[in-house]
């Protein structure tokens, strides 16, 4: 059922209607629709449009239609309708009759569509705080499995200094954490409610939208009409917490693909997430993890081409708006997915503790800690930095670590070289200095365990 056929008197061609219609993609706003619509059949009783009896008709159909369709989302698509909100209209009438036509008085698909797509956000939003959350309990479980094992961290994907696989681990934490915070704010800003807001001017019956506002779980009404049906910011937000996390997800997704390859086997990975090949028998792919890398691009694509929708848009509402939701969608969807996966990934996952201690003993991860040692023996830093590095020069030559080098190799490049140095050398007193907030000492590692131990055990998404 077209809402506005009045003022035409050809039918539109099959070509614009399919061009134009949006059913195939907005029928996902069911739900909130049906909610929002509710909530308006309440606040026209209020201005004297409909009676408390036509409006407890309206949503007792409302109701019931809601229950069909969660039930059953799919019968929405068999529809011809143009849109949810048409789809939505037609089965009130249908259910009730002329009373049903009463429903949309005062009311704008324009406004309508901003209150169900924020609903939806909302919603969704809940799902995806959820899912990061769940991300980064799996990712603490394995940092506290995995809390002494030693890991070569990486600059330039060379070899630096010697980390922990809990500070790693910890780390990706730590990006979730900036995720969920960046979530929280766009969830609160986009917490107000346009509904009331008519096409672009507001509605002429005077209809306490702060009322209908909190009726719908919303903080409180939006100020402007104009800017109310217009507005995409909350869309355009979504997509970039969405775009960022993704990142952070590709990030940790291409380190757990290195940590598997052959060449450094210091991971494992289940075979619930991976595949094999076609031809070579003895192949197992991070499938899981490559796919995750991949659709990051994917995401930031959308938020790319919502910016581009956007951009330079007159006041009002324009039709290129419809093209806020399937990216929208997709993008949420596809976070959301990846987010689920990563847990997956890191389930059953196996960390191979002597290929990640002789990685990390391999590296010279420890000519740093050679040049503090001379530094504390009088030599300045800079011309402590030259000799550290003729001596790792010579360790290559010769096939040794510094901490194999005898006392005789390493005088050679600085007499003030002594006995003393061998404990400054291991692995352990590496490690160990670094005890400033933050760093990779087992104090502060598990300092940095209990702490989000704590602070995620206080979240409460009831």
């Amino acid at each position: 059922m077209a809402l506005w056929g009045g003022r035409f008197s050809q039918a539109a061609d099959t070509r614009f209607k399919q061009f134009n219609d949006s059913l195939r993609f907005d029928y996902r706003l069911a739900e909130q629709d049906i909610v929002g619509s509710v909530g308006w059949s309440r606040a026209l009783v209020q201005v004297g449009i409909l009676s408390v009896e036509e409006q407890q008709r309206l949503e007792a159909a409302l109701q019931a239609l809601l229950a069909e369709v969660q039930a059953n989302p799919q019968q929405i698509l068999s529809s011809d309708a143009e849109d949810i909100h048409s789809w939505v209209e037609g089965q009130l009438i249908a259910r009730v009759g002329d009373l049903g036509k009463k429903l949309h008085t005062g009311r704008s698909r324009n406004d309508q569509v901003a209150t169900d797509l924020k609903l939806w956000c909302k919603a969704q939003g809940q799902l995806l705080l959820q899912s990061i959350h769940h991300l980064q309990q799996a990712l603490l479980a394995a940092a506290k499995a995995n809390e002494s094992v030693v890991l070569p961290g990486y600059t330039h994907l060379q070899r630096a200094q010697p980390v922990t696989f809990a500070h790693w681990a910890l780390a990706y934490v730590e990006m979730l954490e900036r995720d969920f915070s960046r979530l929280q704010d766009a969830l609160a800003r986009l917490n107000l409610c346009p509904l009331g807001c008519g096409a672009l001017a507001g509605t002429a019956y005077a209809i306490d939208r702060e009322a209908l506002a909190l009726d719908l779980g919303f903080a409180g009404a939006t100020r402007n009409s104009l800017d109310s049906v217009s507005d995409r910011d909350h869309v355009i937000e979504l997509m970039n917490c969405a775009s960022l996390s993704m990142v952070h997800l590709s990030r940790f997704a291409e380190d757990l693909i290195f940590f598997n390859t052959g060449e450094a086997g210091f991971v494992e990975l289940s075979d619930k997430v991976t595949s094999g090949s076609s031809l070579m028998p003895q192949k197992k792919n991070p499938d899981a993890l490559e796919l995750i890398r991949g659709k990051a691009g994917r995401v930031v694509g959308a938020q790319t081409g919502m910016l581009m929708t956007l951009k330079a848009l007159p006041l009002a509402y324009n039709k290129d708006m419809q093209e806020d939701k399937e990216g929208l969608f997709d993008a949420l969807d596809t976070w959301h997915d990846c987010l689920d996966m990563a847990v997956l990934v890191l389930d059953d996952i196996r960390v191979n503790q002597a290929r990640t201690l002789a990685a990390a003993q391999g590296g010279y991860a420890n000519a740093t800690e050679l040049a503090d040692y001379l530094v504390a023996k009088g030599i300045p830093f800079r011309e402590a930095h030259h000799v550290v590095g003729e001596t790792v020069v010579f360790a290559i030559k010769v096939g040794k670590p510094l901490e194999a080098l005898s006392l005789e190799e390493l005088r050679q490049f600085s007499p003030v070289i002594a006995d003393d140095v061998y404990p400054i050398l291991s692995l352990e007193s590496t490690l160990g200095k670094r005890v400033a907030k933050g760093g990779v000492a087992p104090q502060q590692i598990a300092a940095a365990l209990s702490w989000m131990s704590a602070h995620l055990a206080k979240r409460d998404f009831k």
